[in-house]
């Protein structure tokens, strides 16, 4: 009876189980010595060297019920290698297992699902960044050196950073570009909300506060805002116990262009 796997694909392809991670490293030696019939040339294809392309293919031997590859050593080639019936056959069904996920991660794009393995995706980035916002370039204005990019955060709040020009193109930041927008919980400036403020902020947030988070030193006070989206702050104490902030207090947050850090996924 055939082992039951019970894992995750990763794409492009990857399968990790309680068993231990399948990946495509030492298959993809088994294609480079279909293509060039020898070690030397599989290990320069594949980018390791050549003991090390020795070592893959004796592990790979070693583990399979029956020879993957045979090989041959000397020669002006540095030693021929071809596969077996059983290597050939393993490649082919290889490619199989490739065209089904292919087939499935279409499948989840085409439908509903894309979305979410989209959103989940966004949940697996780390930074040391308290404020991470996922949102949408809405446009960028060049300058000589710097330029405006504004973007539009879930809920319709927009966001304004001040990046290089050659980040800008770096990043292909252009209108409707999907990127995070990362911000330090101390760039962000609080303020009690007692009408309309003037400022040199080209950002500035009126939000609720949520809530209140004492520390030895500093506070974090955590603000909703209009889009829904909460932005976190940290004080000083000294700070906090002047502006005596309150869940459901009213507040704004000023934040420079300059201090907006714009990234992508690759």
């Amino acid at each position: 009876m055939a082992e039951y796997l019970s894992g995750n694909f990763i794409a492009p392809l990857q399968f990790t189980c309680a068993q231990g991670d399948i990946s495509t490293r030492r298959l993809a030696l088994l294609q480079a010595i279909s293509h060039c019939g020898s070690i030397a040339g599989a290990a320069k294809m594949v980018g390791i060297t050549y003991k090390a392309a020795w070592d893959g293919i004796d592990a790979l031997n070693n583990l399979a019920d029956e020879p993957l590859v045979l090989l041959r050593q000397g020669g002006a080639g540095g030693g021929g290698a071809q596969l077996t019936p059983a290597g050939q056959a393993l490649l082919e069904r290889f490619v199989e297992v490739q065209q089904l996920q292919q087939q499935f991660m279409q499948q989840v794009n085409q439908s509903e699902l894309g979305h979410t393995v989209n959103l989940l995706r966004r949940f697996s980035m780390k930074t040391s960044a308290r404020n991470t916002f996922y949102g949408e370039v809405q446009s960028v204005q060049f300058g000589a050196v710097n330029c405006e990019v504004i973007l539009q955060l879930g809920g319709g709040d927009l966001l304004v950073a001040i990046v290089t020009k050659e980040s800008v193109e770096k990043l292909a930041l252009t209108q409707g570009k999907k990127v995070y927008a990362l911000i330090k919980s101390s760039w962000v400036i609080l303020a009690k909300n007692s009408g309309e403020l003037q400022t040199s902020a080209r950002n500035q947030f009126t939000g609720t506060v949520s809530r209140v988070t004492p520390g030895a030193v500093n506070s974090e006070v955590t603000l909703e805002l209009a889009g829904g989206n909460t932005l976190a702050a940290v004080i000083t104490n000294q700070s906090a116990d002047a502006l005596q902030f309150q869940p459901g207090d009213r507040a704004q947050a000023l934040i420079k262009a300059s201090h907006i850090i714009i990234g992508v996924d690759e």
